[in-house]
This record gives structure tokens, C-alpha cells and sequence, in this order.
């Protein structure tokens, strides 16, 4: 399981090779919050005329940070090559071990509006490392018989789920069918996997306690798939309604569920509510901007709102994170 970030206050503070060892590849989910934020402040600068200069920072903030977790998790498979193999094969790691690749996704779409070159250069290295997981991921779950129902959360939506993402700006750097086939990778195992995960939450033990957060990731493909879908066919059609709905659908099914969400602990799995709601900020940001005069200032509403919380949220986890991060608590081993 994921690390917790709350050990008892006895456990001693790990030495630095040990720190290295157990290094939480969850943390990268972190990239992704901090850039679906990045991308949700500069399409509130489009749409709700905010300064741009929001934006500006928490790109260069992300791009900081995934390289400096890229470099540390490099590090890691040179001097402890056996736990980032463990961390492959671990039903729950895995799939925040292709954040690395979404992370170069989403940072291609948050540097478009400063430098094309950079943005195409991301986006480039991104689909091929990232279809590269996706063929590992799914290698694994047809070849091999080691993972149980009770283990499937969310998660497994962000390895193949997270090529959805690729069409976004993919449309201004490759041919129609290129985004097409990453796309519809990314849509039709959507569906398989809502229906296993769905089937799990149904019939199964409820998740961890420390995975409760992993739930938002039910809001991301949808809004996701709502915002490449329209970019795709160039104008809001019925389809990309529909995706747009149901995620709203989820957010407002979690948002009844404030309370449990309050009362769990904090755990690096919270960096799981921060990406799904920047993907809905986006997303409904955009509906502001396709939709009709008489429904484009509802949608304005439920953006600048939806921004306004994504925003407290990541400021939250990001300081919480550091703050645990510094104590060393997070490098205990699981």
C-alpha cells in the first residue's frame, strides 16, 4: 500500500540511503495536481479574465518539481533497482508509476501558451514513454494472475485512462489519427475499467482508509474526455456533453461525501482529490466558453467555484506534503 504520512511519533527518522529506498512513487501524483492547476488558472485567465501570472509560476512550479522527482526516482532504480521493481509490480504503485508520463502530458498542454517548442518536445517524449507503460500495465493484468478483486481502486484508471489525455494538444502536433488512436485506447478502457471498479466497490470490502481519496479519480476521465472528445471534433457536441455531465455527476456524488473525506487521514493518497478536480475546473471552464449566452454564466459560476476549491486544496497538500516530507515520514517503508 501507499505510504502513510502519519507514523507514530516514535518511529525514527530514516537514514538518507534508506530515504532514497523508500522514496513514494505516489509523489508524482503530486505533478499532476500541480499542473491540472496550472492548465485550470491559465483557462481562467481565457475565460474569467484572471492574471495570467498565477499560471506563469505554477508552471514553472510543476515542471520543478517533476524533474526534480524524476531525477531523485532515477536515483532510485541506480542504487535500489530491486524496490522500483517491487514498485512496478505492486497493484496500487504501478499506476502512480505512469504519472511520470502523464506528467509530461499535462506539463506539454500547461507550456503551450509560452513556447510551442517545448510544449511539442513534452508532448513528444510523453505519448512514447507513456505508451510504453500502457503496453506494460496491460501486459500485466492479462499475463499475469497475481492481483485479486480487492485490490482494484480507481487508480487503475491512470495508467491506459491517461492516454485520453494525449489529444488535448496533440491535435496542433500530429495527424487526427494519431490522437484518435490515443484516445480511443484511453475512452474504451475507461469503460472496462469503470465496470470492474465499479463492480469491486459493489460486491467487495470498501477501499483502505488511505485510499478513500483515490475515489476522485472517477471525476478525471469524463472531464478529460470531455475536453480532448470537443477539441477532437472542433465544436461541443452531444457526445462531449454527455462526458461533461457525468462528470459532474461524480463530483457531486463525492461532494455529499465531504464528511468522509474530512475525517480520513492525511495520507500521500490525497494528492488523489487534487487532479480529477482541476480536470472538472477545466472542463467546466470550457463549457463557459462553447455553451450558449443563457448557460455560459452558470458555467462561469461553476468554474471560478471549482477553481477557488482545486486551488485550496493543492495549496493544503502541497505545504502538508513538504511539512511531512522535511520530517522524513513519508520514506518510512510500507
Amino acid at each position: 500500500m501507499l505510504n502513510e504520512i502519519n507514523p507514530p511519533q516514535t518511529a525514527e527518522s530514516p537514514a538518507s540511503g534508506q530515504k532514497l529506498a523508500n522514496f513514494p512513487v505516489a509523489l508524482f501524483a503530486s505533478v499532476m495536481g500541480l499542473t491540472g492547476l496550472t492548465i485550470a488558472w491559465y483557462k481562467g485567465h481565457e475565460v474569467l479574465g484572471l492574471p495570467s501570472l498565477v499560471s506563469d509560476a505554477l508552471r514553472y512550479l510543476a515542471s520543478l518539481v517533476w524533474l526534480v522527482l524524476t531525477m531523485i526516482y532515477l536515483f532510485k532504480g541506480l542504487h535500489f533497482p530491486q524496490q522500483v521493481k517491487a514498485d512496478s509490480l505492486h497493484p496500487v504503485k504501478m499506476n502512480f508509476l505512469t504519472a511520470i508520463s502523464i506528467g509530461l502530458l499535462l506539463l506539454s498542454v500547461a507550456w503551450k501558451p509560452a513556447s510551442v517548442t517545448v510544449s511539442q518536445s513534452l508532448w513528444t517524449v510523453g505519448i512514447v514513454l507513456h505508451l510504453g507503460f500502457t503496453l506494460f500495465v496491460i501486459d500485466r493484468w492479462i499475463f499475469k494472475t497475481q492481483f485479486k478483486l480487492p485490490q482494484i481502486t480507481p487508480a487503475w484508471f491512470i495508467p491506459v485512462v491517461g492516454n485520453i489525455i494525449v489529444p488535448v494538444v496533440g491535435v496542433h502536433y500530429a495527424p487526427s489519427d494519431v490522437n484518435w488512436f490515443f484516445f480511443s485506447i484511453g475512452f474504451l478502457f475507461w469503460i472496462v475499467l469503470l465496470t470492474i471498479v465499479l463492480y469491486r466497490m459493489f460486491f467487495a470490502d470498501p477501499l483502505p482508509t488511505k485510499l478513500n481519496p483515490t475515489l476522485f479519480v472517477l471525476i478525471a476521465p469524463p472531464a478529460i474526455g470531455f475536453i480532448s472528445y470537443t477539441k477532437l471534433v472542433g465544436e461541443l457536441a452531444p457526445f462531449g456533453q454527455i462526458l461533461y455531465f457525468f462528470a459532474m455527476f461524480w463530483t457531486l456524488f463525492l461532494a455529499l461525501k465531504v464528511r468522509l473525506f474530512l475525517s480520513t487521514p492525511f495520507f500521500l493518497s490525497a494528492w488523489g482529490y487534487s487532479f480529477p478536480l482541476t480536470a472538472f475546473t477545466i472542463a467546466s471552464l470550457e463549457m463557459s466558453r462553447l455553451a450558449n449566452e443563457t448557460m455560459a454564466g452558470y458555467y462561469h459560476i461553476i468554474g471560478g467555484v471549482m477553481l477557488a476549491i482545486s486551488t485550496i486544496i493543492i495549496t493544503y497538500l502541497t505545504v502538508r506534503t513538504l511539512r511531512e516530507v522535511i520530517k522524513g515520514s513519508v520514506f518510512q517503508p510500507d
